[in-house]
């Protein structure tokens, strides 16, 4: 199909094309009280198809794969091609960049299973969670879905590999009660291999006990204090460096890391490592989006930034090279020169200030920096969680932020592309309603 496509597209005058096609199978469902709430089956297939007239790019789609949907979107794509305007950077990335290597990732690992098997995973991490918790006896909801699937990317100067890949997952959300009101809270487990799955009936025993720790939840002072961040926050956290660096932001001058290359942005002991070589690594892939090969290499080191996040069009805006990230980082590790803490000597340095379990709202500004986010978690006192806190607003600036990490916690959380222990920022304004006794 692939090869078709573009051998159309050359035959209508285009001077080059890429061509992605994807399969997917899947399964997804969702039980709450007991009862099946939604099951779902899909079998989805589509096709992308980008064609160049010299610098003019146009661009068609569709989910038909028949030969004469094929051709139709080869000519839909050449007659947009033709009526836009050129742009001087677009085109297909340099033969040299294009990956040569392919070693197995192990990212495809069939899941042999029945909807009935399905839905019994579902009711067991639900009946654990209502088990778990005396205050506990409601579910939101517990999911189950199964992924697999197969990619393929061609190019016309001769690139052309395929990549199947699977994504399997369990996640629970759980509402604990008392007299004092409602609060949930939710656990999950996810992997490309189903045998490294965590077991349904932890996923749901955890999800029961974190909503039971916020019983009792209430807003706190508003001052200036440190934040602990724990994993899977912080790892949004980081993902706002990146976004920052991402090259469309950049070339747009909607950055606050504009001509940030070789200077310090985090503390000169934190480093953030792409790794896309990672077994089984959920954002594992041995070439990007177009077809560039992809390498490990520091973002930032030592502190300082090393390296953009770029694709081949916003390398040239900015007159760099692609850095194989046409379609985002492939898996990232935040590592600490200085020691790493426990989560209980992590609550023992910070003394006063807030644990964070979730955040919400989208209050983050990349072209100055702002960061102010609706946020919940606990009240440190002392070194010691006091009660958990709702209700409440963080924010900072992100430039400052990310310099005032103070240290990095051995709790690493590995069910992500994005593996990072708690981080312990100082300089948060925490906003709340009342004062604290």
């Amino acid at each position: 199909m692939v090869e078709a496509m573009l051998v159309e597209a050359k035959r209508l005058g285009a001077s080059a094309a890429e061509v992605g096609v994807s399969r997917d199978i899947g399964l997804q469902l969702a039980v709450r009280e007991g009862d099946v709430e939604t099951l779902e089956f899909n079998r989805d297939g589509g096709f992308g198809i980008s064609v160049y007239f010299g610098q003019r790019k146009g661009h068609a789609s569709c989910t038909d794969t028949r030969m004469d949907a094929l051709r139709a979107a080869v000519k839909a794509a050449c007659e947009i091609a033709r009526h836009t305007a050129e742009d001087p950077y677009a085109g297909l990335p340099e033969a040299e960049m294009l990956a040569t290597e392919f070693p197995d990732l192990d990212l495809d690992h069939a899941i042999n299973i029945t909807a009935d098997q399905a839905i019994d995973i579902a009711l067991r991490c639900e009946q654990a969670g209502l088990h778990a918790e005396s205050s506990v006896k409601k579910t939101d909801a517990v999911h189950f879905s199964s992924h697999r699937g197969v990619r393929v990317y061609g190019n016309s100067i001769g690139f052309c590999q395929g990549v199947a890949s699977s994504r399997h997952s369990i996640s629970a959300t759980m509402i604990a009660e008392d007299e004092r009101g409602m609060q949930r809270d939710w656990w999950y487990t996810v992997a490309r291999d189903p045998s490294e799955l965590n077991s349904p009936e932890s996923v749901g025993k955890t999800a029961a006990e974190r909503a039971a720790k916020r019983l009792g939840a209430r807003p706190m002072k508003t001052g200036s204090m440190p934040v602990l961040m724990v994993p899977e926050v912080a790892r949004g956290f980081i993902g706002h460096l990146l976004s920052a660096a991402r090259g469309g932001n950049l070339y747009r001058k909607s950055s606050f890391l504009c001509d940030k290359l070789g200077t310090e942005v985090m503390p000169n002991w934190l480093s953030l490592r792409e790794r896309p070589f990672w077994k089984k690594g959920l954002a594992s892939a041995a070439f990007d989006n177009e077809g560039v090969r992809t390498r490990e290499h520091d973002i930032v080191a030592d502190g300082k930034l090393e390296s953009y996040v770029l694709s081949t069009y916003s390398a040239r805006r900015l007159k760099l090279q692609s850095t194989g990230n046409a379609g985002g980082v492939h898996n990232l590790q935040v590592d600490s020169a200085q020691e790493t803490l426990s989560f209980a000597q992590l609550l023992s340095e910070m003394g006063e200030g807030v644990v964070i379990t979730s955040v919400m709202g989208q209050g983050i500004n990349l072209v100055n920096g702002d960061y102010s986010r609706g946020a919940s978690g606990f009240y440190v006192k002392n070194g010691e969680i006091q009660h958990a806190v709702e209700e409440i607003t963080i924010a900072g600036s992100l430039p400052k932020l990310f310099k005032h990490i103070r240290v990095l916690g051995n709790d690493i959380e590995r069910q992500s592309s994005i593996r990072t222990g708690s981080l312990l920022i100082d300089g948060f304004t925490v906003a709340g309603q009342h004062h604290q006794d």
